[in-house]
């Protein structure tokens, strides 16, 4: 069966519930797409942790840096990932690890981040998951408040 993200009236709801996002492959850098993303969704009230070894212990945005989602402290609803699409099965595989000790309720893949295996693990743990599209652009067309 080929893989379908969910309905809009589910990714509203799961953007509309979530409050805190792991964000893998967090970058200070202000001219890459995940820094305007994690931007945007603290600007929507959401709590975000970076997740870069290469930056732990640092801050992007006033939020401190994790080297890993082992490190990322609970409760966290959504990984978001921002790595390349033959990465994101080992990062599926450790939010798999860390589901049951953050709460998490999804995993989503970033545009252009599309892995049918890593899609197919995270469904069969029991999460959400949504491939290749952004956050921050669902926000804006579900129009998506929040406090």
């Amino acid at each position: 069966m080929a893989f379908a993200n969910p309905s809009d009236a589910d990714l509203k709801n799961l953007l509309q519930t979530a409050r805190v996002f792991a964000v893998v492959g967090a970058s200070p850098k202000p001219d890459r797409p995940v820094y305007g993303v994690m931007e945007r969704l603290i600007a929507k009230g959401y709590t975000v942790v970076p997740v870069n070894p290469g930056q732990a212990g640092s801050e992007i945005l006033g939020q401190k840096v994790v080297a890993t989602l082992a490190d990322v402290p609970a409760p966290a609803d959504i990984v978001d990932i921002f790595r390349a699409s033959d990465a994101a099965l080992a990062v599926v595989e450790e939010a798999i690890a860390n589901k049951d000790r953050l709460g998490l309720k999804a995993v989503w893949m970033q545009i252009g981040v599309i892995n049918d295996e890593a899609a197919r693990r995270a469904a069969e743990a029991g999460l959400i998951v949504v491939m290749d599209r952004c956050p921050k652009i669902e926000l804006a067309r579900l129009a998506i408040t929040r406090a």
